[in-house]
């Protein structure tokens, strides 16, 4: 899960040269998703709007797990059983996400969906779990028990109860397609926002990059620093919103699939690089590698960067970020 207030877009809606920022907000994919696009005239920019909609709407149904008849819903009922024929699209985003799994050493896992019985960050939680639950609800975890044929296009869960589930890059693919089609269409510049997993292409009608605000996690009127970004993806994943507290340890919504316990130590990770369903992955892999870790993978990563606010609210950048800070008063 990712959020929306950690990022603020600023942009400005009308210029001299009749250029206007038209911008829709509306929910898709149970998440509130900002759109706008750089057009003159209110008619064409609805019509582009629209399409960016019913692109998202289009992969809503293709990746949705709680659509019973969508493909991964087949997937997923089929786990232990038998292969599932899918989309190549599907495939392809479950071949990528198994990339990004080995390149984290499990860090990030679409087969954590099968731990979503055991830890709850709606406020019903009193307790921990018993360690006996935690450890059985990793037991139909791992990516390597996703099996693909390319040759049949088939996608086979190899466990009996496993499942997969997009929640951490779903919204990410989402704005990267809604991206690519505008920008098929003749859409100069705009940007996808969706809940925080935000991309951009081209440049306001003043010539100028998009702006983005790096928000502080502990305090969220607070900006500490403005970036631009010009044609990429900005995601940032934070726990400040979704957490549970036992023991005088806060817990994050975001869990490590290799553990069954959630993240500790970092209040916020953003991920600057091209497109958002890898931002997306990344900013989670950040949360359960930790601090160190984290940053230590990042900068071996070309074209990729990023920014964490740790436990203690200290800003800590990947190598090649510039921070201008913001004194608030």
């Amino acid at each position: 899960m990712k959020n929306s207030l950690l990022i603020c877009v600023f942009t400005i809606t009308y210029f001299a040269n009749a250029q206007h920022v038209y911008n829709k907000t509306l929910t898709l994919m149970g998440s509130r998703f900002d759109i706008s696009v750089v057009e003159q005239d209110s008619i064409t920019a609805q019509n582009h709007i629209d399409m960016a909609v019913q692109e998202i709407s289009r992969i809503e149904k293709l990746i949705s797990s709680w659509d019973k008849n969508s493909q991964t819903s087949t997937i997923n009922k089929n786990a232990g059983i038998k292969p599932v024929i899918v989309d190549n699209e599907l495939f392809q985003l479950i071949q990528r996400a198994i990339k990004i799994s080995k390149l984290t050493d499990g860090a990030f896992d679409i087969s954590y969906a099968s731990m979503d019985k055991i830890w709850f960050f709606d406020g019903s939680m009193t307790a921990m779990p018993s360690k006996e639950n935690i450890k059985k609800s990793v037991k139909k975890v791992g990516y390597k028990n996703i099996i693909l044929d390319e040759t049949k296009q088939t996608v086979f869960l190899k466990l009996k109860g496993m499942k997969i589930g997009f929640g951490a890059i779903g919204k990410g693919y989402a704005a990267d397609k809604a991206k690519t089609l505008l920008q098929s269409k003749g859409v100069t510049a705009g940007i996808i926002n969706a809940s925080g997993d935000l991309n951009t292409w081209g440049k306001q009608p003043d010539g100028k990059d998009w702006m983005v605000a790096i928000v502080n996690p502990l305090n969220k009127t607070k900006v500490f620093s403005w970036m631009p970004i010009y044609n990429s993806a900005v995601v940032t994943s934070g726990n400040y919103e979704k957490y549970v507290q036992f023991n005088n340890t806060l817990y994050t919504h975001i869990i490590d699939p290799r553990t069954g316990y959630p993240a500790t130590g970092i209040l916020s990770a953003t991920i600057f690089t091209k497109t958002a369903e890898l931002a997306d992955a990344l900013a989670t892999s950040i949360f359960v590698m930790g601090t160190q870790t984290g940053l230590d993978f990042i900068n071996q990563l070309h074209g990729v960067e990023c920014i964490i606010v740790d436990g203690d609210n200290n800003i800590l950048t990947s190598k090649n970020i510039e921070l201008n800070t913001i004194k608030n008063d």
